[in-house]
């Protein structure tokens, strides 16, 4: 658990906040351990799972002094923020986030904010400054304020639910860092299975080569988005390179 929060448990503490004389009616009186009950409950409900402590691979390659450490405390933060919100919309009987975001929205906010946390830890990364810029980091200071349309120079970060067909929407030759999630999602709620709390899965990282996708193009009358898709070479790359697994 990431967030147990302050359990009070002081049978004292309810008498005292619950006065008696409140009530008219003596039967309408919550009894203590009733109200105890019901707090323990909220309290303890848990939305993210704690990472595992010897999950992460000290062993794999990465790039801009980039270290298994500053990964952790990025997915960290990610995770106190997950249960944070989640534990507010609770205590205000709102719904809680998967349940009216959809899933690629939800990986897109993870992606988001690995992105904005990791050069906190790592000085030689900045995020970067150009409206929808490939990749989404790079090293500090290579560019003019930070900010460029496109480079191989970076890190591409990615959050995805899947375990393959990881896609991108061009044939990216740069160092892709990619974050399997597992969440709760609204279908789920519809079908009253019991809650998922968020997880992280898995995080891969290598750096990929054009011939490591595979695009797929559309005809002229098609409004798919054009896409391309790390192939089994890709996928190769990423899986033997793990930077953390459950």
């Amino acid at each position: 658990m990431i967030f147990d929060g302050a359990l009070l448990t002081n049978r004292c503490w309810l008498s005292a906040t619950f006065e008696p004389n409140l009530y008219q009616d003596d039967s309408a009186q919550p009894s203590i351990d009733n109200l105890l009950s019901s707090f323990i409950r909220t309290a303890m409900t848990i939305f993210a799972h704690s990472l595992n402590p010897i999950g992460f691979n000290m062993h794999c390659r990465l790039p801009y002094q980039l270290t298994t450490d500053h990964v952790r405390h990025a997915m960290q933060d990610w995770l106190t923020f997950w249960q944070l919100i989640n534990q507010q919309l609770q205590d205000h009987a709102l719904p809680y986030l998967e349940h009216w975001l959809m899933p690629a929205t939800i990986s897109g906010m993870v992606g988001e904010f690995i992105s904005t946390r990791l050069p906190l830890y790592c000085s030689q990364l900045v995020k970067n400054r150009y409206p929808n810029g490939h990749p989404d980091l790079i090293p500090k200071g290579m560019f003019p304020e930070d900010a460029i349309q496109y480079a191989r120079e970076g890190i591409e970060i990615k959050a995805s639910r899947h375990a393959s067909g990881w896609q991108g929407h061009n044939l990216e030759a740069v160092w892709l860092m990619v974050f399997q999630i597992s969440t709760h999602t609204a279908s789920q709620r519809d079908h009253t299975i019991h809650y998922t709390p968020f997880r992280f899965k898995a995080v891969y990282a290598a750096l990929l080569e054009q011939s490591d996708w595979s695009f797929s193009g559309r005809s002229s009358t098609s409004r798919r988005t054009i896409t391309a898709t790390i192939n089994r070479q890709g996928m190769a790359k990423l899986r033997e390179n793990w930077v953390y697994r459950e």
